[in-house]
């Protein structure tokens, strides 16, 4: 039985010229995650990631060597998104503000009912991130471990598929809303992959932070 390792990345830069670099904070979660697997003998067999920098720099700060790069794990354009949203207040948002706003301007995205509005509408970001997923599975085989960096949007999703495989559109969507919310950066999600197929085994570890380093954006 093989096992999938889905790392979210560490915290961003959220108010910056650049959102796509990571903070001190975020460098330091990678940094704490790499020496809990270290200390517990946990080696990945593959590397996978996204195509952005937060997910490259989370790579190095594991200490993780020769990850294949896949752009099919990189997050959906969530400021495209939320620009897009046709109550969007004027001005700077703070984070509070900006969380109100992004949940409703997802649940826009997520509904279908607009998708030409959108560089890459939902349906397409569903697509591609299950291919990734796909191709990833095909790397654990039996025994063994892939770890795949990448972003709380992605890993929201193909958790709710996991959870639920016969959800339909908008039940899916509710899933991925519940898990995109809560997923604490550089934390880990277990699948299992065997003869039946893929299955969730744990949600958002992070257990390696202390109380003071867990953030959510």
């Amino acid at each position: 039985m093989g096992v999938l390792l889905l790392v979210r990345h560490g915290q961003a830069s959220f108010g910056t010229d650049d959102y796509d670099v990571l903070s001190a904070t975020g460098w330091e979660q990678g940094r704490l995650l790499g020496a809990w697997w270290r200390d517990r003998g946990v080696a990945p067999d593959a590397v996978v990631r996204g195509g952005m920098r937060r997910h490259r720099e989370t790579t190095e700060a594991l200490g993780l060597a020769d990850a294949e790069v896949d752009a099919g794990w990189d997050e959906f354009d969530h400021l495209s998104v939320v620009a897009s949203y046709p109550d969007l207040p004027p001005g700077e948002l703070d984070r509070r503000e900006f969380q109100r706003v992004f949940e409703l301007a997802t649940a826009r995205w997520t509904a279908g009912a607009h998708d030409a509005e959108y560089a890459e509408p939902w349906p397409a970001f569903r697509g591609r991130v299950t291919r990734s997923f796909d191709a990833a599975r095909s790397l654990a085989g039996s025994g063994r471990t892939v770890a795949a960096v990448t972003s709380g949007g992605v890993i929201a999703a193909l958790c709710a598929g996991l959870v639920d495989p016969d959800a339909d559109a908008t039940t899916f969507a509710r899933l991925w809303g519940r898990f995109n919310t809560v997923l604490v950066n550089s934390s880990v999600t277990r699948v299992v992959v065997g003869s039946t197929g893929a299955r969730l085994l744990t949600f958002n570890e992070h257990a390696h932070l202390g109380e003071g380093s867990i953030t959510y954006r």
